[in-house]
């Protein structure tokens, strides 16, 4: 079986945007499979939709796809057309990354130039926050590690209070402790 056709891409492709937009309104998985069946038997329009499931069966005359053949199918087309708009978005984020790192480029020698030739301390700085830009942008700067210590460095020490305590901190607290349940 050769590469589909352009027309039957498209068709797939709007099938798949299709299942995303059911599914994003709430739709249930079997709903969309039916909705989106080649086979007007099993089709919730009662229509043969373009590129449906199951076109293959369908054009060849057999039985349409079951419930759990039209959910497979449904919940198929929508990972892979999540899968489909990540990989866009990915390759857009990696342009806008590229676009934005010449741009700080453009915008950091000038002032790196001022600031050596010059001695320019306001030059230092944009140079400095260019850099601290770039930086980010490209994920170098390390996580700041944070630790909680108690006095002189020691360990937090947990101590578990017991209800009078809780009430009579939130008393000192201005607050008034909840009732109790008896029982």
């Amino acid at each position: 079986m050769g590469r589909p056709s352009r027309a039957v891409r498209a068709a797939i492709t709007q099938r798949r945007t299709d299942a995303v937009d059911l599914r994003i309104a709430g739709v249930d998985w079997l709903t969309i499979g039916r909705k989106l069946a080649a086979d007007p038997a099993v089709n919730s329009d009662g229509a043969a939709y373009a590129q449906g499931y199951g076109v293959d069966k369908y054009e060849r005359g057999l039985e349409p796809p079951g419930d759990k053949d039209l959910i497979n199918m449904a919940s198929r087309d929508l990972r892979e057309a999540l899968d489909e708009r990540a990989a866009a978005l990915g390759d857009s984020t990696d342009h806008l990354r590229q676009l934005m790192m010449e741009r700080l480029e453009k915008l950091f020698f000038p002032m790196y130039r001022q600031a050596i030739r010059n001695g320019d301390y306001q030059a230092v700085d944009r140079a400095v926050r260019i850099i601290e830009r770039e930086c980010r942008l490209l994920g170098l700067d390390q996580p700041t590690r944070t630790e909680l210590s108690g006095p002189d460095g020691a360990p937090v020490q947990v101590e578990a209070g017991t209800l009078e305590e809780l009430e009579r901190l939130i008393g000192l607290a201005g607050g008034q402790p909840a009732e109790r349940a008896e029982g």
